[in-house]
């Protein structure tokens, strides 16, 4: 007997229209999306849609929940985005089956940009709510993620001064040049003859001169900034003898090795990343966990490659935002300084930060751990070393280990943040709290898959 198979029409035109609620099944991550964002206040993004003029634009709820989604599945390209409003099913849920360009979720999510903090607040608060942020001890680590512009593409400052030097020469050459040209063309055509504009070739070694000198005078800026930001708080300089003027001091000058990006003047070299040489052109993205919950607490993108002085601004990002400080604090060796246990020591934070960093053969292999009380007169360098040394201090410093490297793991393998799409560091900061707060998402959905309710008590308003 002939199998037989189920019927298979794909040409078979619907006499009503399919509902969009039978497109996904019950328990859909982008279902529990849609349920947080009609429970978020999204009134900034309302806020910048005043009047009735124009050609009515899309509802912002239906694209935070299409970028929040689009972000959570690791789908961050405005272009992808709109392949997907096409392609997935999922997408054409959140979306009603609407499909805005990718210019349009390219401006919304410019337009935007400072407001996705304000979103990771709210989701955090959620998690706090539901019970899965303690707040008892943390994990702060850094990571840096390749900015939207290639290495290749920046110069330093020794060689910006070279190449300036250069173009003026040429420059002065060329209008010398054409100068002569100039009067040679008056004694033979006469001096109403009529001119041409400048030659190509002087107007792009022009406006390369000026990108140029404009890099030059970055450089400098930050260096200025940078020098007197160490500077200590001094007395104004005394009037040398015999009268006159004070001196003034020498401008601080970049080291020549200092790097410019044209594509993105505002990131930085790094090292750090998957780069052959240790150094790509990036960003500096610090993240505070919950090491109970795994919940991202805190989170920051800036133009610093150096992990140690973010520590302070972490802090009160913590509270800022979860509205209360930690008992403890992790991280590594890079945020070790007097200056930090200060901050931590004022806040009532207890601290667990090796002075130095601490190798795999010293967990593999550890000596013995002291006992008995603490001597009289160790510097809090010595104190921090030996609790390090005890069975409790590695088995409580290995949680940092456990808790943020994977968050880290996580938003560069399952959300693809392994490199920033928009640039500047606004760009960078907007797409920091973009990936981290559907980082949140991710682990609210998973925890309370199947238990809306206890998330979302009857009742409950947006």
């Amino acid at each position: 007997m002939e199998k037989t198979f189920r019927p298979y029409h794909p040409e078979q035109v619907y006499l009503l229209p399919p509902s969009l609620n039978e497109w996904l099944p019950e328990g859909h991550l982008a279902r529990f999306v849609s349920d947080t964002v009609d429970h978020l206040d999204l009134s900034p993004f309302l806020e910048k849609y005043r009047g009735p003029k124009g050609y009515p634009p899309y509802d912002p709820r239906m694209m935070v929940k299409v970028l929040l989604y689009a972000y959570a599945t690791g789908v961050r390209s405005s272009r992808k985005i709109e392949q997907k409003l096409w392609e997935d099913v999922a997408f054409r849920y959140l979306a009603g089956n609407q499909q805005p360009s990718y210019r349009t979720v390219a401006e919304f999510r410019h337009r935007h940009r400072e407001d996705f903090e304000r979103l990771f607040v709210q989701v955090l608060l959620i998690a706090q709510a539901a019970g899965l942020v303690k707040l008892g001890r943390v994990a702060l680590d850094g990571t840096k993620v390749q900015a939207n512009a290639s290495i290749h593409s920046a110069m330093s400052y020794g060689h910006l001064r070279k190449r300036a030097a250069e173009l003026r020469r040429q420059v002065a050459e060329m209008v010398e040049e054409a100068e002569r040209v100039d009067a040679e063309e008056d004694e033979r055509f006469g001096p109403q003859g009529r001119g041409e504009e400048l030659p190509e070739e002087l107007r792009d070694a022009r406006r390369r001169l000026r990108r140029i000198e404009e890099a030059i005078d970055e450089l400098e800026r930050r260096a200025r900034e940078e020098a007197e930001q160490k500077r200590p708080p001094e007395e104004p300089p005394a009037p040398p003898a015999g009268g006159g003027e004070a001196e003034s001091q020498p401008s601080p000058k970049p080291d020549d090795r200092q790097q410019y990006n044209f594509t993105d003047p505002e990131s930085r070299v790094m090292r750090g990343g998957n780069s052959p040489k240790g150094f790509l052109q990036a960003y500096n993205v610090q993240a505070v966990v919950d090491t109970d919950s795994g919940i991202v607490v805190a989170v920051e993108a800036t133009d610093q490659a150096a992990d140690s002085p973010h520590l302070p601004a972490m802090v009160g990002a913590i509270e800022r935002n979860a509205g209360r400080l930690p008992k403890e604090l992790l991280a590594d060796a890079g945020y070790f300084s007097e200056t930090n246990l200060d901050v931590l020591e004022q806040a009532g934070i207890s601290a667990l930060i090796p002075p130095e960093k601490v190798t795999h053969s010293q967990w593999r292999h550890p000596g013995p751990s002291p006992r008995g009380r603490i001597p009289k007169g160790m510097s809090r360098r010595d104190r921090m070393r030996r609790r390090l040394e005890t069975k409790a201090g590695r088995a409580v410093y290995k949680l940092r280990q456990e808790t943020i490297e994977p968050v880290f793991g996580q938003v560069k393998e399952q959300q693809g943040f392994r490199r920033f799409l928009l640039r500047g560091l606004r760009g960078a900061r907007a797409e920091t709290f973009l990936v981290f707060l559907t980082y949140n998402l991710r682990k609210l959905f998973f925890t309370f898959r199947g238990r809306r309710q206890k998330l979302w008590p009857a009742g409950a308003v947006a």
